[in-house]
């Protein structure tokens, strides 16, 4: 990561959450804050502002911990807040807590414990986040948006589909014109695009834990599938994005690129009547 992101002279790093296995951090003064995090991306190129979501694996310790001022005083690369937006100029980045949607984590927990702190009750904390995310991407000007979330939207591997996402979040991500929908969770690296609408799905959560040999087809087209670790940048200007994946080394595994059209130039509507 370091190597590439010296290459490309990144602006900034994001995490799609589940930032500190196995069950988050204990405090603002866990250890594994230093050793998981700190003492890990000591590369020069990744000196730059992180920004992360939470996963479910967060949640099962002290979630507020990862959300206190106290972190960015020990790393001020570190920001990390349930639900924000990162202004770019050309870019608007949506980062959405996707884990109080899951419905099984608060009715069927397991051997898990959440922290809900600051969250219950589950329907008034969704309903207030969408209606925030919908005021804030009809608000956006930017060329590009895109969602980030720690959940699969798509996903052909061990999790597969988030069937809450799918009702809950995405209508807002469709009716607000969202390019991309990025997320952790399974373990992996991916590429789906969507056949209902523009939407491109990318999953990059091969950060530990892969190699999971599950691969299940959805309806959705599959553009890419590694069930390996690895990582994925994002370059951006006005006209293109240009995603790619790289295995541990380094290595290009996959290069995907869209384009959009200037608005200087004509566009062509076809509609039915």
């Amino acid at each position: 990561m370091g190597k590439i992101g010296e290459k490309l002279d990144i602006d900034f790093v994001v995490s799609t959450g589940d930032n500190f296995y196995e069950n988050g951090l204990t405090g603002v003064h866990d250890q594994q804050f230093e050793e998981s995090f700190t003492n890990i991306y000591t590369a020069k190129s990744l000196q730059k502002p992180w920004y992360l979501v939470l996963g479910n694996h967060d949640y099962r310790g002290d979630a507020l911990a990862q959300l206190s001022p106290v972190l960015q005083k020990l790393d001020e690369r570190f920001f990390c807040m349930r639900s924000f937006i990162v202004n770019a100029e050309i870019v608007d980045i949506f980062f959405i807590d996707t884990t109080p949607f899951q419905l099984k984590y608060w009715t069927h927990p397991k051997d898990s414990h959440y922290d809900w702190r600051e969250v219950a009750p589950r329907e008034t904390y969704i309903a207030d986040l969408l209606k925030d995310m919908d005021k804030e991407m009809k608000k956006s000007t930017a060329k590009w948006k895109i969602a980030i979330g720690h959940h699969t939207m798509r996903s052909v591997s061990d999790h597969g589909d988030t069937k809450e996402l799918l009702q809950l979040l995405l209508p807002v991500l469709k009716v607000n014109g969202i390019d991309f929908y990025i997320n952790g969770h399974d373990h992996c690296l991916e590429h789906i695009s969507s056949k209902d609408s523009p939407i491109q799905y990318f999953t990059s959560g091969g950060g530990s834990k892969a190699w999971r040999g599950v691969y299940q087809p959805n309806d959705d087209n599959l553009q890419f599938f590694y069930d390996g670790q690895g990582f994925m940048s994002l370059q951006l200007n006005q006209d293109q994005a240009d995603f790619i994946f790289y295995d541990v080394s380094g290595n290009i595994l996959y290069q995907w690129s869209s384009s959009k059209i200037s608005h200087l130039q004509p566009s062509i509507y076809v509609t039915e009547k």
